[in-house]
């Protein structure tokens, strides 16, 4: 497969798997799946560029608690709710206390259950608080932090999708992205997404880095836990690190903001 032609299905498969964007599927392999996986930052930045678009748009229209709740509706309108239907499902899982195989059932049930619905709420809430407060700042400063909160959270998939983390099930998405990406790609997204980050906290350009850099440890951490209890990464456990990753980034850049 020639090279451009890789990179090419790799980005139309970070597309449709990580947004709603209506693009033509190519090849799918694991070797198109590692591409994607590694390109989901880039996917991350221009998601995040739409929704910083509606949320200034709307910030000069309407409360800065309106603008920051339609905006987080959109995110998960583009996504499809991917991500924060994964955030419940493995929150649910993680709650049941089981391992294994009763884990990754629970995952696969339709219903969300106690622990998924307040990780749901707890997060969108805190999405909506943080995006509202960030509003007050001059508009360069809340594109960027848009901009690297969401490219942090689709960077959180990339780490997840690393060499060495195996797939929890045989099959599903879990199985087709885990364990393809490369050593290089995690660390040039590390470093590309904090320099986005830098202008998000204005007169203190460490802030931004410093946050995107404490959430991906965090997630770390968290796919360390994930892989101990399931035995390794499944489609759900990607969407709850996008949100986890998400909601971490844009705390961090109104601490003390």
């Amino acid at each position: 497969m020639p090279a451009e032609s890789g990179r090419g299905d790799g980005l139309r498969l970070a597309l449709t798997t990580l947004t709603t964007v209506p693009v033509r599927a190519g090849r799918i392999d694991r070797a198109t799946a590692g591409t994607a996986m590694a390109l989901a930052p880039l996917v991350g930045l221009l998601l995040g560029a739409v929704l910083g678009a509606v949320l200034l748009g709307l910030a000069a229209l309407a409360p800065p608690l309106v603008a920051a709740g339609v905006t987080v509706a959109a995110a998960a309108l583009l996504t499809r709710g991917l991500h924060l239907d994964g955030l419940a499902d493995t929150v649910d899982a993680l709650g049941s206390y089981r391992r294994g195989t009763a884990a990754l059932e629970i995952m696969k049930k339709p219903d969300v259950g106690p622990f998924g619905v307040v990780a749901l709420v707890v997060v969108l809430l805190l999405q909506t608080a943080t995006l509202a407060e960030l509003v007050g700042r001059p508009w360069p400063a809340v594109l960027a932090a848009v901009l690297a909160g969401t490219a942090a959270g689709r960077l959180g998939v990339t780490l997840a999708c690393r060499r060495g983390v195996p797939a929890a099930r045989p099959d599903g998405l879990g199985a087709l992205v885990a364990g393809t990406v490369g050593p290089v790609a995690p660390v040039v997204g590390t470093v590309a997404v904090a320099l986005v980050a830098v202008p998000a906290v204005p007169g203190r350009p460490w802030q931004g880095p410093l946050a995107v850099l404490a959430a991906l440890a965090v997630a770390t951490g968290l796919l360390r836990h994930l892989v101990r209890r399931l035995g390794g990464i499944t489609g759900d456990v990607l969407g709850a690190v996008v949100e986890v990753v998400t909601t971490l980034v844009y705390l961090g850049l109104v601490l003390s903001g």
